[in-house]
Formats: structure tokens, C-alpha cells, sequence
């Protein structure tokens, strides 16, 4: 199996970029059959990206923080342990932001996050298959999550979680102060969004899609790319499936 390692520029990441290179040969990113990322889930965020439409699958080892997308680090068996390891195939969202002057599209494999740019809150109206659910949603912003992004910034503004597999995305308010009893929604994962900023000269708001960052948005359509896939790989029994269910039980 021939292997192509990268890894994020702290210390503990290149160190064991240096330590696997010296234990098995490093293909380079073009003859690679797998590449195999070293840090935490940014990093592999980065990773996919990087390597987007190249038909590589992504292993990687957690050298971060959380590391949620990633494996335990082990040196150990890697060619074994990479044959036997369980396949997540992943589309990415797609996001279309308008600004005064641009158009500009970006693809998030987590979420597409809507945020106000100061002081003060946004406002925002919000169309799912070109009907208005919300007329006017005032807030700190709003995301549309993937089934493998529930867990991150979804999770922490208290959005669902969601199985890898259950076709769904979850369209979660940030700090909504009105309607403040709005929670979000769950969407088929073939639904389509649209954002539109109001009074955007007093309430600039600014769309991030994974490390895209769009500023002074006019509108932003948000929808599951299915054109796109990426394929990550996990040890046996600690696939995406499993995380996402044990993550539901934790404190």
C-alpha cells in the first residue's frame, strides 16, 4: 500500500511525520494509494480539501485537540491496519455567497455558518426550497450542518446530532433573540437554503464555509453537493457511525 503523510506545523505533528516517514516509504501525493493526515480535525478539514477530486482516501491520527474526525495515534501495523479499515464516504455543502460586487462559491464539509460582523445582532430571513420559513430571524448567525459536522460547531450551539447515514441536514440559529423559542430544523439532505441578509449596511454579517470566509454578504443558497465525495477511513469498530452514537451519550 503506498502512503503519503502530511501533518500540521506543531511540534508533536512533525515529529511523528519525521518518525513514519523513517518506518515506511512515503509515495509522495501523487503515487499515493492513501493519505494519511497528522494533527486534529482542522487539519483533516484542510486535508480533504487539499486533495479534493484526486480519489485518495483520508486516514487520519489525532495530533489535536478534539481529533472527533480522526484515529488514535499509532505507529504500529499501519499497512495492516489501513487494509482493514472501515470506509465514511462524505459530500460536502455547497455555498454560493453574494456580496455587492461578487459571487463568490465555496464547499464546507462541516457546516456553512452564517455571523454577524460587530456589535450588533443580524438579521436575517431564511427560504428553504425558495419558501420563507423565517421572515426575519434576529441572532448572532445561523448554520446549515452535515451529518459529519453535527458534533462540532452545530453541537456547541446546541443543534442535533446527526447518524452519518440519515440523510438529513440540520439548519441550527446562533444566540437567536427572535423568535427566541426557534431551535432549527432538520432538512433532507436535499434541501436547499438560502440566507438573505436584512439591513446589511447596519448589520453586516459574514459567511464561513470550512476555512472560506466570505464578508459583507448579500445572500448566501447553501445545498448538499452530490457531485463531490470524499472517502475517510476509520479502525475497525471506531467508524463515524460509532462516534456519532457514543457521542450522543456522553455528558
Amino acid at each position: 500500500m503506498r502512503l503519503h503523510f502530511v501533518a500540521t506545523a506543531v511540534p508533536e505533528a512533525q515529529s511523528a511525520l519525521t518518525n513514519l516517514r523513517q518506518q515506511y516509504d512515503d509515495a509522495g501525493p501523487e503515487k499515493a494509494e492513501v493519505i494519511v493526515a497528522l494533527g486534529g480535525d482542522g487539519f483533516m478539514l484542510q486535508t480533504l480539501h487539499t486533495y479534493l477530486g484526486q480519489d485518495k482516501p483520508i486516514y487520519g491520527m489525532n495530533l489535536g485537540s478534539v481529533g472527533f474526525l480522526m484515529n488514535e495515534y499509532n505507529e504500529a501495523d499501519l499497512p495492516e491496519r489501513l487494509a482493514k479499515a472501515e470506509r465514511a464516504v462524505i459530500n460536502p455543502l455547497r455555498m454560493r455567497a453574494m456580496t455587492a460586487d461578487a459571487c463568490i462559491d465555496g464547499l464546507a464539509f462541516n457546516e456553512v455558518s452564517l455571523l454577524r460582523q460587530t456589535r450588533q445582532a443580524t438579521k436575517l430571513r431564511i427560504l428553504v426550497d425558495g419558501k420563507v420559513r423565517i421572515s426575519e430571524l434576529i441572532c448572532d448567525g445561523a448554520l446549515v450542518s452535515t451529518p459529519v459536522g453535527s458534533t462540532a460547531y452545530n453541537l456547541s450551539a446546541h443543534g442535533p446530532i446527526l447518524p452519518i447515514d440519515s440523510a438529513l441536514l440540520a439548519l441550527t440559529p446562533i444566540s437567536a433573540f427572535r423568535p427566541r423559542r426557534w431551535r432549527g430544523a432538520l432538512l433532507p439532505h436535499r434541501a436547499k437554503v438560502r440566507f438573505e441578509a436584512l439591513e446589511v449596511e447596519k448589520r453586516p454579517v459574514s459567511a464561513v464555509a470550512d476555512g472560506l470566509e466570505v464578508r459583507n454578504i448579500m445572500s448566501v443558497d447553501v445545498a448538499e453537493d452530490h457531485s463531490v465525495s470524499m472517502v475517510m477511513l476509520y479502525e475497525a469498530g471506531r467508524n463515524l457511525d460509532e462516534r456519532i452514537l457514543t457521542e450522543q451519550f456522553l455528558d
